[in-house]
């Protein structure tokens, strides 16, 4: 019988072991759970994922989708006044800043590659895009092959560079590339005529030309360089807290709520100008809602 409660004993100590070390935090969770504050990178552009409102404050599509992870958070440290903290990054210092732990989490318009899955890791896809042109209709540029011996611009540390540069020798083009700091001096460079076309992701260069004073003004070409997912970047081997992403974002997704907060962002006026981009939701997005995954892009 002694040996037999014994028994017992150490079976019971390790079941209460094994779920007190199923329980420990660890990475970002034990981080955010010592410090009580989570601090997230948020783009100061990027309309309508993450940009600034005439207040100064973060807000946009992937900012939603963020503070659903906040909420998350939250609930799984039982910090219901868990302070956040916004940091804004840049195109060519969002990575960076992930590695060195100045943010916990990006939330803008990053694409999800297998590259740069070898620096960070990834929640699920929330959003579909194709690399493009956006260019003046005066200039008469009817196809990327049109921009042969011509200036453009993109905005330094995104993909579109070696996309670009990729279909270049493809094509047989060459062209003098200028680089603004983000999307919306890439922008202003088209539209002062320092570049004769803006190379970028197909919704953000609608969100640039709507918030332009003559949108009609602009067209963004049907071709495309490459199609691509954006996620929000996480550290890389945080098992714990990209779990606790999938399953929040995975459920938003499952739920159909992705669908009211797509509507919001891409179907109606958003601010600080109202203007309603009317991107319509396509099926390459329907499909990364219908399975959530972080498969990158090659």
């Amino acid at each position: 019988m002694k040996r037999r409660s014994l028994a017992l004993a150490l079976t019971a100590g390790l079941a209460v072991a094994a779920t007190a070390h199923a329980q420990e935090l660890t990475g970002t969770l034990k981080k955010i759970k010592e410090l009580g504050a989570i601090t997230v990178g948020q783009r100061e552009s990027s309309i309508p994922f993450s940009y600034l409102d005439d207040k100064q404050k973060p807000i946009g599509y992937a900012m939603d989708l963020c503070m659903k992870v906040v909420d998350a958070v939250k609930s799984e440290l039982k910090l219901p006044n868990l302070k956040v903290n916004f940091q804004p990054v840049t195109s060519s210092n969002r990575i960076p800043l992930l590695q060195n732990g100045t943010i916990d989490m990006e939330c803008g318009s990053t694409t999800n590659s297998v590259a740069r899955q070898q620096q960070v890791a990834f929640g699920p896809t929330y959003f579909v895009i194709n690399v493009t042109a956006a260019v003046k209709k005066s200039s008469g540029i009817k196809s990327l092959a049109n921009l042969g011996g011509k200036t453009i611009s993109t905005t330094s540390g995104t993909t579109s560079v070696p996309l670009l540069k990729k279909y270049e020798k493809t094509a047989k083009i060459d062209v003098k590339e200028i680089y603004g700091k983000d999307h919306a001096e890439s922008m202003q460079l088209l539209a002062t005529d320092r570049s004769a076309a803006f190379i970028m992701d197909d919704i953000l260069l609608a969100g640039q030309i709507a918030n332009q004073a003559r949108p009609g003004d602009y067209v963004i070409l049907p071709e495309s360089l490459r199609q691509e997912p954006y996620s929000m970047m996480l550290h890389k081997g945080d098992a714990q807290f990209k779990a606790l992403v999938d399953k929040t974002v995975g459920g938003v997704m499952k739920s159909g709520e992705i669908e009211k907060i797509f509507a919001k962002w891409f179907l109606n006026p958003v601010p600080p100008r109202g203007i309603n981009m009317h991107f319509q939701m396509t099926p390459p997005i329907k499909a990364a809602f219908a399975n959530p995954n972080d498969q990158g892009v090659q």
